[in-house]
């Protein structure tokens, strides 16, 4: 099977500073993946690369096999995306930005955007500047699936919206997914969020892919290693970061060994996804891959 998106040696460069350098990587058709980062990863960098909105200094992006640099509106149709601002013209009825987005586009399901919207109680009368963020929310996404998109790209959207908003605006995109068997790009820094709706992650780190994969494979490719504690810094094959307390060290490693000979005692257990993540946030960037 082709890929959803395909990025090699992909990076954007402002002035002297670069963004995101020598991205590659994979993701598939029909997944729903997680793209997570701090402030400054690259994130939002990436995600404008996929939708057009950037031209890469180097390297290529493709989404569906169709180069995204070019800007062509036929590779554009495929691709639907909600900015973390939610970008409504505030003046504007829902009705009238359900026009603008039938006269904007190759493919649009006026039938399918006014169902959500029904069905969520946003009146198409009422003007955008109106409503709530969790609505304006609603209607942003409904003129991003309006498109009927292959590949749904979401840039925190969950940023600056409350518990039950947030639910109503994942209860969506995965009924989406469900119906449409669309694939979702989705960033956010709510890994809660994350763990129960993605099945692949993407982990950036100062404009750096540092980890890349089906969520439960790289789950079972890493363990966490206690033991007595050790203030060496300990030579273990495949070791992401090492935390000390005052009785025990925890090692957290990525293959390769699951009980080093370090002392009989060592135990192993599996990891969660939020203290993978940190793990990786936190050590030094890898520059070499």
């Amino acid at each position: 099977m082709s890929p959803a998106l395909e990025t090699k040696g992909l990076g954007m460069r402002y002035g002297r500073a670069w963004a995101l350098r020598d991205c590659s990587v994979r993701l598939p058709a029909g997944s729903v993946i997680a793209l997570v980062g701090p402030n400054g990863a690259g994130k939002t960098t990436f995600l404008q690369l996929v939708t057009g909105l950037l031209r890469p200094t180097e390297g290529t992006v493709e989404v569906f096999g169709q180069d995204a640099r070019d800007g062509s509106a036929e590779a554009l149709a495929r691709v639907g995306f909600v900015a973390q601002e939610h970008p409504l013209y505030q003046g504007f009825s829902v009705a009238d930005l359900l026009r603008m987005g039938r006269s904007l586009n190759l493919r649009w399901d006026q039938p399918l955007a006014e169902r959500r919207l029904d069905e969520l109680g946003i009146p198409l009368a009422k003007r955008a500047g109106a409503l709530s963020g969790g609505q304006q929310a609603q209607v942003t996404l409904a003129l991003a699936l309006a498109k009927r998109p292959a590949l749904l790209v979401l840039d925190e959207p969950l940023a600056n919206l409350d518990p039950i908003a947030r639910r109503d605006f994942m209860r969506t995109v995965m009924a989406a997914v469900a119906e449409d068997e669309i694939t979702v790009l989705l960033s956010s820094h709510v890994i809660a969020d994350l763990e129960a709706v993605c099945d692949w992650l993407m982990l950036l780190k100062d404009g750096r892919l540092q980890l890349a994969g089906e969520i439960e494979d790289v789950l079972a490719d890493h363990r966490m290693l206690t033991g007595p504690r050790t203030d060496d810094e300990p030579a273990v094959p495949g070791l992401v970061r090492a935390t000390h307390s005052d009785r025990h060290t925890d090692l957290l490693v990525r293959a390769g060994t699951d009980r080093p000979e370090l002392h009989p005692t060592w135990r192993s257990h599996p990891v969660g996804l939020e203290e993978l993540i940190l793990a990786y946030l936190e050590r030094p960037t890898e520059i070499a891959r």
